[in-house]
């Protein structure tokens, strides 16, 4: 990929969502907002953890730069998708956002025990959704330095 004019590289993230709201408004946010970001949506946590070592139809993926996971999983539950991540030598250096409709505070507690890099809670409201996605856009792609790509 060619580096912008502005010299912000574009990043690969993946989104880790099953509620199918939820990836539109993420999709619309990266969409309405020009963020260059490559977005890749899995809908459970098995799914992800196939992705993330390239497994089956995943052989080919590229490595994110970025995690955006959801707690409530099917298949597997997001903590243990998290647990996994922070545990795996080749995955634990992407950074983690927690993206999660969660205000419960064991809920916070356990994703930062786990490694999360932060933990965001879902807004409800669609410009806020928007709002949000583009901080967690702006912070890691023009404020944090990011490890490069394994």
């Amino acid at each position: 990929m060619t580096a912008p004019a502005d010299g912000k590289s574009p990043i690969e993230v993946l989104l880790v969502e099953d509620d199918p709201g939820d990836v539109l408004m993420t999709q619309e946010a990266f969409e309405e907002h020009k963020l260059r970001n490559r977005l890749t949506v899995v809908s459970d946590g098995a799914e992800a953890l196939a992705y993330l070592r390239r497994e089956g139809k995943y052989a080919d993926a590229v490595t994110p730069d970025l995690i955006l996971l959801d707690l409530n999983l099917p298949r597997r539950d997001g903590r243990e998708v998290l647990e996994e991540i922070k545990q795996d030598e080749q995955l634990c250096r992407i950074p983690v956002v927690v993206l999660t409709t969660s205000q419960a505070d064991e809920d916070i507690l356990r994703s930062y025990q786990l490694h999360a890099n932060a933990y965001v809670t879902k807004p409800v409201d669609f410009e806020r959704f928007i709002a949000v996605v583009r901080q967690i856009d702006e912070f890691f792609v023009s404020v944090v330095k990011l490890p490069p790509r394994g």
